[in-house]
């Protein structure tokens, strides 16, 4: 059986006689302090980890409401019941708006209605105590993570760039081809590895950070992606145009991260047999807004499948990747105010028109 927990009440009272009625009424129950005066209480207080304080509201020097809101930071846990034997209905009024105290108890007070009201504040206490803790593993929790994903970008990339340096080391030796497929696939499969440990890190980085603003020349965005990601594959050409005559404020990881996603899907799911690979990339920006179009005449988006592709995890039978790329674009907007439309057809392909407020 488990024991009942001690709860520590302190009373405080200028009438004697009150605290030897509460003293009498609840010795049993509780773990009871009783104070004559304001400054009596806190001197207890500063000595005992009391659950809940009860104060008479008149009370020369300190009235209840006065001595609760001088506690409210030195002493923020313990739970506040005001006893008032007169109705002083704009101190309690601003008292409880300011949550100053918990609950209110006319006198002279009712044995069960006071031991009731002690109970409840004791769970009040407990529930706060609590969520604190909570918070307190949450945040543990949160730096562990950190670490983790610290980990990943680090001590995970370290050796898997070395790989694909020494890769192109063999390339550049002319030793590609000599051990039959096996380059082939070691540079597959590192490739593969390195991409998903970029979405892991982009998808942590996107549901983490708060929005920033800086200012974004999207040109030089767009032609540092384009290099990067056709540096990967040569058969696929670019049209780039756009018209930005004005500043623009964004955040600038989340605006990459969308135009990397959605420039590497438009080359990973072109058709293998089309003689001329096209993305095409155009960009209005005025005061209000960003306006970028991103078109492919790849191999399409399935009528059905419209609906489902900004899905986490989501992927098509016909589609490789982590089904991951277009959720991340996704949550992205959502952060910066944004929003994507998209449209889509075996035959021509597939283009989406994504709409970024300008912050500034």
């Amino acid at each position: 059986m488990m024991s009942t927990p001690t709860v520590r009440v302190l009373y405080i009272d200028d009438e004697e006689n009150n605290l030897q009625a509460f003293r009498a009424s609840f010795r049993r129950m509780y773990e009871i302090y009783t104070a004559i005066s304001a400054a009596e209480g806190l001197l207890i207080l500063q000595n005992i980890d009391v659950h809940v304080i009860i104060a008479d509201q008149k009370m020369p020097n300190t009235t209840g409401v006065e001595f609760f809101r001088s506690i409210v930071d030195t002493h923020p846990d313990p739970i506040r019941i005001l006893l008032t034997g007169y109705t002083d209905i704009e101190a309690l009024a601003d008292a409880i708006n300011h949550g100053d105290i918990y609950r209110y108890i006319t006198k002279p007070w009712n044995d069960l209605e006071l031991h009731n009201s002690i109970k409840n504040a004791y769970d009040a206490y407990k529930a706060k105590i609590d969520l604190r803790n909570k918070m307190v593993e949450l945040q543990k929790t949160n730096d562990e993570l950190n670490r983790f994903i610290y980990s990943i970008s680090h001590e995970l990339r370290a050796p898997l760039v070395s790989v694909i340096g020494i890769i192109n080391l063999v390339k550049m030796e002319g030793l590609y081809d000599s051990s039959g497929e096996y380059w082939g696939l070691i540079e597959t499969c590192s490739n593969k590895l390195d991409y998903y440990i970029q979405k892991t890190l982009q998808y942590y980085k996107n549901a983490k950070d708060v929005p920033d603003h800086s200012e974004i020349n999207f040109a030089t965005i767009v032609n540092e992606l384009v290099e990067l990601h056709g540096f990967s594959d040569k058969d696929t050409n670019f049209n780039v145009s756009i018209n930005q005559n004005v500043r623009f404020i964004g955040d600038a990881f989340r605006i990459e991260v969308i135009l990397s996603n959605l420039i590497s899907n438009a080359i990973k799911y072109q058709k293998t047999n089309e003689p001329n690979k096209t993305v095409n990339i155009h960009i209005e920006v005025d005061e209000h807004e960003a306006q970028i179009e991103i078109n492919d005449n790849g191999m399409g988006i399935l009528k059905e499948h419209l609906e489902k592709i900004f899905t986490q995890f989501f992927k098509s039978k016909m589609h490789h990747g982590s089904g991951l790329g277009l959720f991340i674009v996704k949550e992205a907007l959502n952060k910066i105010n944004g929003n994507i439309n998209v449209s889509s057809n075996i035959e021509n392909g597939t283009t989406f028109k994504i709409t970024i407020p300008n912050a500034k």
